[in-house]
């Protein structure tokens, strides 16, 4: 259940007042601890939890800290009947999820995304999980939480980059919703962010993924939607984290958009002139990601580890227009190429 919050703190008491629980245990890691908690001081339950804390950053979304928290949960004595708060980015529900759904076989977890990455994406859908052997994702569950309470409040500790990576998801979902949601979104203005607006269209995004992900909890058939700009776009992070240079979850998934609307355009018809639209603000907001063609197969074979596929082939999700999905397409790994020759030409490398 999505709770869209104009006063988080009363909400959470709310929420903590009818729903009872043995034991609190609050996941959080540096950055949460010292911009997003002071904003929740006063919420009885929250004061009061076994803190667990973890490095921030995607990198740490790994085993290691997976057995930390576990460990920390251990020592705190909690059970089934406890609950796990999740307050922070992506990676800290993510985490968070997945350590509730496998300790004791599952504890109650509850969201509450401090990014706006983590808000339209992350911490919305059930997915949970870490990053394992190099790759995105590898490991994880399907575990909804009780509640994600989503606040704009938040928003406004992020830094630039960080809006605009959790904007990137946002316009993904623009694209997967109509013309008219797009428009909207290609046209907001970061030179003078309004965060009420921004709060607006935040809960509006999360709506449609909530809405294709109960048509398709466990990505069978329609949530694979969701997946527009990620299977191009995690091979770019994949590099971008082999090479040591890494680059936002969100930019990669801007940067991904590029390529999967242009073979979009080449074999669904999806309209040159959205597709160009969506080329200029990436290039605007979100520069360019480096590649040269000696990377080409590099890519494709992260391509290849996408937990979509099938039979071997990279499977995609296309679109005819703006809302005209087409799940389970398939393109020649030479058409995938012509997609990053068109990014790199369209970006200027």
């Amino acid at each position: 259940m999505i709770v869209k919050c104009t006063d988080i703190k009363a909400a959470l008491n709310e929420f903590f007042s009818a729903n009872a629980f043995d034991r609190y245990f609050l996941l959080i890691d540096e950055n949460t601890m010292a911009y997003c908690l002071p904003l929740l001081k006063g919420v009885k339950q929250i004061d009061e939890a076994s803190m667990i804390t973890v490095r921030s950053g995607d990198e740490h979304k790994n085993i290691e800290s997976l057995s930390y928290i576990w460990t920390a949960l251990g020592a705190g004595k909690a059970t089934r009947s406890s609950l796990m708060i999740s307050l922070g980015g992506g990676m800290i529900t993510d985490m968070g999820g997945f350590v509730a759904a496998t300790f004791k076989r599952g504890m109650a977890n509850i969201n509450i995304p401090t990014t706006l990455l983590g808000a339209v994406d992350a911490a919305v859908g059930g997915k949970t999980g870490i990053n394992f052997n190099g790759l995105k994702n590898e490991i994880g569950s399907f575990a909804m939480p009780l509640r994600v309470f989503i606040d704009a409040l938040f928003y406004k500790t992020l830094s630039h980059t960080e809006l605009l990576s959790g904007y990137a998801e946002m316009l993904k979902h623009g694209l997967l919703s109509d013309v008219e949601a797009l428009a909207a979104l290609l046209n907001f203005d970061f030179d003078a962010p309004d965060y009420v607006a921004l709060g607006e269209m935040a809960f509006r995004s999360v709506q449609i993924k909530e809405a294709i992900v109960a048509q398709d909890p466990r990505e069978e058939g329609i949530r694979k939607a969701l997946n527009l700009g990620h299977t191009v776009g995690h091979a770019f992070e994949a590099l971008s984290h082999r090479i040591e240079e890494p680059v936002p979850h969100g930019y990669a998934v801007a940067w991904g958009l590029i390529c999967e609307l242009y073979l979009s355009h080449k074999t669904q018809g999806f309209p040159n002139t959205l597709l160009q639209q969506v080329v200029h603000f990436v290039r605007e907001h979100y520069g360019v990601y480096a590649f040269d063609c000696k990377q080409y197969e590099a890519l494709y074979e992260y391509m290849l580890h996408d937990k979509k596929n099938r039979s071997g082939q990279v499977n995609f999700t296309f679109l005819k227009n703006a809302g005209e999905i087409s799940i389970d397409c398939h393109v020649t790994k030479e058409e995938v190429f012509e997609s990053l020759d068109f990014y790199r030409e369209s970006l200027g490398i």
